[in-house]
């Protein structure tokens, strides 16, 4: 089983409007709005590609509930620790410019984090966790690599995608595998990222600190898989851009809904970057034909 875990969700609520202005009564085109958090993305993925995947995390009061409800739409399991107060609602303005403005997650208390930890005891070695997204104020930034030192006798593979001072705590903890873009990647080591050749350079430096599998995402110029054996790249596929939100995610999602069932790295890989820009290409996160409609166009090669 797959499970992801969204320390952070919320409901994302996306507004159209045309040209807006600071300050002045502004009109909205048009609105939708979707569950959200980058685990959360993930299982929708996932979802998506034919795969269960269970959700866990934090939930709370109306919003949560409006969580819970979409995902049950999609046929998604959940199995969330309920907290007091309200999840987050993330506004994303969409006109001219992009705006985004998060809102503040709801307090954690150590018996909530408790019943998560329980949640992730039972979690054995035929099981893959992906740890997705932002940490909580509430919460220490160390949580990631608190989760797989938890985990780690249980033989659960875990899949790590944060960044900031949670990516550089997590690392320590040597998880399966982690996606960090190139920015994150340069972050990390402290310098600037941005060749095919820094990529190769600093991705293998974190393999050869445990980490079994490294990917970079590169945004327009597609995405970098490293191991201890190899470099292989992923073109990015031709479209037109249209979603800048879960890109990434859907990364993480088609990767794992291949290796899960193959366990071939390059053919993850490959449907990964394809998954990736068939939801930048998309309004809402990749479907399964867009996935196999884009999968022609990459071609994975040794670099």
């Amino acid at each position: 089983m797959i499970y992801t875990l969204t320390l952070n969700p919320a409901i994302d609520y996306f507004l159209q409007v045309d040209h807006f202005k600071a300050g002045e009564l502004n009109h909205v085109k048009a609105d939708r709005k979707m569950a959200g958090g980058k685990g959360i993305n993930v299982s929708r993925v996932l979802q998506h590609l034919g795969l269960v995947s269970k959700c866990l995390g934090f939930i709370g009061g109306f919003t949560g509930e409006f969580i819970k409800g979409k995902l049950a739409e999609e046929g998604i399991e959940t199995d969330f620790v309920p907290v007091d107060g309200d999840t987050r609602i993330n506004v994303k303005l969409k006109s001219d410019s992009e705006t985004e403005i998060n809102g503040v997650a709801p307090q954690i208390t150590d018996a909530q984090l408790e019943a998560l930890f329980g949640k992730l005891s039972k979690l054995t070695d035929t099981d893959i966790l992906v740890l997705s997204g932002s940490v909580p104020g509430t919460l220490p930034v160390t949580i990631y690599k608190d989760i797989i030192e938890k985990v780690s006798g249980s033989g659960v593979k875990v899949v790590a995608d944060t960044s900031g001072e949670a990516f550089k705590k997590v690392v320590t903890a040597k998880p399966f595998l982690v996606k960090p873009n190139h920015h994150e990647l340069g972050e990390y080591f402290g310098v600037t990222v941005e060749s095919f050749d820094d990529v190769k350079k600093y991705g293998k430096k974190l393999v050869d600190q445990g980490i079994e599998h490294v990917i970079v995402s590169m945004g327009g110029k597609g995405a970098v898989y490293i191991d201890k054996d190899q470099y292989l790249f992923a073109p990015p596929a031709k479209g037109i851009l249209k979603n800048s939100v879960g890109a990434g995610d859907s990364l993480v999602g088609g990767f794992l809904s291949e290796y899960a069932i193959s366990g071939d790295f390059r053919k993850a890989f490959r449907k990964g970057a394809a998954s990736g820009s068939a939801t930048a290409f998309s309004v809402d996160l990749c479907t399964k034909e867009k996935v196999e409609e884009i999968l022609p166009q990459i071609t994975v090669t040794n670099i």
